[in-house]
C-alpha cells in the first residue's frame, strides 16, 4: 500500500476451495481492515477478541453469522458488530461471499480467544 491511500477492494478478493482466504487491505498498529473470502460451505470458527471491537460488512454473497447468541443470514450491505470479548463466527457461507472485516486496534495473538462451542474451520 506504500504511496497510496486508496485501494480497489474487490480486486483483493481471492477464493480457495479448501479454506477461507484472508487478505489484508490495511494493517497498522491502530487498525486492521481486511477481507475474508468464503467459498460456499466454508466457515470461520467462533472466537472473541479481548481487546478489540470487530465488525463484518458483507460486500457480496450470503453467509450465516453469529454474534453472541444472535444468528442472522447476512447478505450484501449487512453489518454485524462484535464488541470486545463477544464471541462471533461465520457459521457457513451460503454462497460465495466476500466480507469486509474491520478492527481497531488490530488483534494481537494473545487477545484472540477461541470459544469451546461453535463451528470450526
Amino acid at each position: 500500500m506504500a504511496g497510496s491511500y486508496f485501494q480497489h477492494v474487490p480486486s483483493l478478493a481471492a477464493f480457495h476451495a479448501q479454506q477461507m482466504q484472508k487478505r489484508d487491505c490495511i494493517r497498522s498498529e491502530r487498525l486492521l481492515v481486511g477481507l475474508n473470502c468464503f467459498s460456499r460451505g466454508q466457515t470461520q470458527r467462533a472466537h472473541a477478541h479481548g481487546a478489540a471491537d470487530k465488525f463484518y460488512l458483507v460486500l457480496s454473497g450470503k453467509a450465516r453469522i453469529t454474534v453472541g447468541t444472535e444468528v442472522r443470514e447476512a447478505g450484501p450491505g449487512t453489518l454485524a458488530w462484535a464488541p470486545a470479548g463477544v464471541s462471533h463466527a461465520v457459521d457457513e457461507a451460503l454462497e460465495d461471499a466476500v466480507v469486509l472485516v474491520v478492527m481497531a486496534p488490530p488483534p494481537r495473538a494473545e487477545s484472540r480467544v477461541e470459544t469451546p462451542s461453535g463451528p470450526r474451520d
